[in-house]
């Protein structure tokens, strides 16, 4: 069982940045679009892939408001949102509520070595501080990253205090047992792993879905074999799923942000694409040739639905 009201396929969408390092506007909102149009449920503005530490906080705020302007929907929004400093976060948070955004993706406090209790206070005073009915939290972890792990135990622990706020875990450390005890620990709670390739077991033991950086790349192929399997058409999840675990081992195995932003500068022949943040180095477009050619990839991709 997951939260009803959580389920599907995200991408943690890519940010194109110009050569002077400032984000590009009309690229972000058309990759944005593009990844909606491909079917993904969701969108999440600023996660890892999208390189949220390396974005200032007024340019989160700015680039949310800039898609909402672009038409769209914010509903459809779940935008990182977790900072160290808890009063950033709780700004972030409150922008993101503000807006419609549909939940908000709060990364641990890092930095500082924090226990459970630790962390239950963290995201217990962030909801106190935003006061706001309409406020979801999906908790966000990746300990291989940020240092800090959020155990089974603090999520049924928060979902069970705040059960109309906790609704969501994102199980970034690749550990398909961490994220199984999730779902058995907090019920309530929509789990998902960041890898496609665990919804071939996950979907059938309470995953609600995935939120993958290769839903940039691949969105309609992830969508099309979640919904095949909502749909328990078989037939069509055993051809599926060769392409959409190849794609995702070959961009994983190149690092996915200059494998990811590689790919895109090559199918679409804008370079813009391999402008990253530093200290991430920029991407190389021989790695782009090189996937582009071996996953006969295009931009956009083959719809398979």
């Amino acid at each position: 069982m997951s939260h009803p009201d959580f389920h599907g396929v995200i991408s943690p969408i890519l940010t194109p940045f110009q050569s002077d390092g400032w984000i590009d506007r009309g690229l972000y909102a058309d990759h944005a679009r593009f990844s909606l149009e491909a079917g993904l449920h969701y969108l999440s503005p600023f996660g890892t892939t999208g390189e949220a530490v390396a974005v200032g906080m007024s340019e989160r705020m700015a680039m949310l408001e800039h898609l909402v302007e672009c038409g769209l929907p914010a509903a459809r929004m779940m935008p990182g949102t977790g900072l160290c400093a808890l009063p950033d976060t709780v700004t972030l948070t409150r922008h993101a509520v503000d807006l419609g955004s549909v939940a908000a993706m709060v990364l641990p406090p890092f930095y500082y070595p924090a226990s459970d209790e630790g962390l239950y206070a963290y995201y217990a005073r962030l909801i106190e501080a935003v006061a706001s009915d309409r406020l979801r939290i999906c908790l966000y972890h990746i300990p291989q990253m940020s240092g800090v792990s959020i155990s089974p135990a603090l999520t049924a622990r928060l979902a069970t205090d705040f059960p109309r706020t906790i609704v969501a875990y994102k199980d970034s450390s690749g550990n398909w047992d961490n994220a199984k005890a999730v779902i058995d620990a907090a019920p309530g709670v929509s789990v998902f792993p960041a890898s496609e390739t665990q919804l071939i077991k996950g979907l059938d033991q309470g995953a609600a879905g995935c939120i993958s950086a290769t839903c940039n790349s691949n969105p309609s192929v992830i969508r099309a074999y979640f919904d095949a399997h909502r749909g328990d058409e078989t037939a069509k999840m055993a051809l599926l799923e060769p392409d959409m675990i190849r794609h995702r081992q070959a961009v994983q195995g190149a690092g996915f942000i200059p494998a990811l932003k590689s790919m895109f500068a090559v199918a679409t022949g804008n370079d813009t694409w391999l402008h990253t943040r530093p200290p991430t180095d920029d991407a190389d477009p021989a790695l782009g040739h090189k996937l582009v050619s071996e996953l006969e990839w295009s931009y956009p991709p083959a719809d398979p639905r």
